[in-house]
């Protein structure tokens, strides 16, 4: 993994999809951010979010403009990873037994019926809400005495950035397995909900799927897209100095 905008990123796809196999094999707990520009402000704002995506196993990068830049920077060639292209994978896969957390009951409901006419074994799976309180108020072993006892191998988490990924990190040591991904919205895209869709293919090529969600959720994203602009010249200047640093290192040795 490499270190941009202050965060552990993995930008190769095989190896994304690797580490979590092999953590999946060898049943070793543990959880995956998906870093869209919302998760990279607010790391970026947040000390304590910063160590928590940076924990994960491995960071995918979900932002179409984070990997530009970095491109422009350093002259690299990085694309991103969407989190709703690793999840449809990891379902189409039909392998893993999976664990849905999260979001109201009327969307688990939808998504497990729409998931299970592509895996028909995920109508066997459980599909569980959370109690609508503050991160810090989980029962925490309850929950994790909940998903040891069904054994799943994957745990989809739909609690929304930042909430989840501190989730995550709570929950992590009371699980014996299985591999954490907050993901979000991605459970109200495929319980194909009202007002919220995935963006069509051309517009995703064209880097504009960020523009798509911005008309469906104008108010949420607006705010998310004006913090990320705010704060991006002063990531950027930190990164040229990061790039500078490194050449004068690579030059002296």
């Amino acid at each position: 993994m490499e270190k941009y905008f202050n965060i552990n990123y993995e930008f190769d796809q095989n190896k994304v999809d690797t580490i979590i196999f092999e953590h999946i094999r060898n049943q070793i707990p543990g959880y995956v951010c998906s870093m869209d520009g919302n998760n990279v402000t607010v790391a970026n704002l947040n000390p304590d979010h910063l160590r928590i995506v940076n924990e994960a196993i491995v960071n995918n990068c979900d932002s179409a403009w984070v990997p530009i830049i970095i491109n422009w920077i350093y002259g690299t060639k990085y694309t991103n990873y969407c989190g709703t292209d690793l999840f449809i994978k990891y379902i189409e896969l039909k392998k893993f037994r999976q664990f849905f957390l999260g979001s109201t009951p009327d969307i688990l409901k939808n998504l497990q019926v729409n998931l299970s006419k592509i895996d028909p074994k995920i109508s066997e799976m459980r599909f569980e809400t959370l109690p609508f309180m503050s991160v810090e108020n989980f029962n925490y072993e309850q929950i994790g005495e909940m998903i040891n006892n069904d054994n799943p191998d994957i745990i989809w988490i739909s609690l929304g950035a930042p909430k989840q990924e501190k989730f995550m990190s709570n929950l992590l040591p009371h699980l014996k397995k299985g591999i954490m991904f907050g993901f979000g919205a991605i459970f109200n895209v495929y319980a194909e909900m009202p007002g919220l869709k995935r963006a069509p293919k051309y517009i995703v090529k064209l880097k504009l799927e960020w523009l798509f969600r911005l008309f469906q959720e104008p108010e949420k994203q607006f705010k998310r897209a004006k913090l990320f602009i705010s704060i991006l010249p002063k990531m950027i200047r930190e990164e040229l100095k990061v790039k500078k640093i490194k050449n004068i290192y690579e030059t002296t040795n």
